[in-house]
């Protein structure tokens, strides 16, 4: 159901989950994480939202784009609208987040996108940063992360991060 949530429905939602930045499912101890990069995450805003400046609670009545019910991206966006006091208008589900970023640019709906979208890509769309972020990294099972092809891996990956830092840092003003 879209729009406002009444206060009790807003306390319920808070007591019944945990908060956004807590990770439901916990690491497997057979498996090996190797962090990459802390993406920040920015609230995508439709031409028609206002600007830079508007905050999320008035996007209540707007339509949403975000990932398919069950992912953990879905899971935290919805634990954020409904923490800022509404349930979201979801019209459209994809894992493309390309396709996010075209929607909100066409005025069709509002997201949350990740700072890596923006990467090469021209966007019109307003952005505010938000202060939560991902986490960016790999995960082989355990013992496993001195395997010759797991290590090029990683190491292709951690120029292409390097890279990106560089090339962020010649853009900015």
């Amino acid at each position: 159901m879209p729009g406002k949530l009444t206060h009790a429905r807003q306390n319920a939602f808070k007591h019944r989950r945990p908060p956004p930045a807590h990770n439901p499912h916990p690491r497997p101890a057979e498996l090996e994480q190797q962090d990459l990069l802390d993406d920040p995450l920015h609230l995508a805003l439709p031409p028609s939202a206002g600007g830079p400046r508007t905050e999320l609670r008035q996007l209540a009545d707007h339509p949403w784009v975000m990932e398919p019910e069950g992912t953990p991206a879905r899971h935290w966006s919805m634990g954020v609208c409904r923490d800022a006091g509404f349930e979201p208008d979801v019209r459209f589900e994809t894992t493309d987040l390309l396709l996010h970023l075209r929607l909100v640019e066409e005025g069709l709906a509002a997201a949350f996108l990740p700072d890596l979208v923006r990467d090469g890509q021209r966007v019109t769309a307003g952005l505010r940063q938000l202060p939560a972020g991902r986490r960016v990294f790999t995960v082989v099972r355990r013992g496993r992360g001195g395997h010759p092809a797991v290590v090029a891996c990683r190491d292709a990956l951690r120029r292409a991060v390097v890279l990106r830092t560089d090339r962020s840092r010649e853009d900015r003003p």
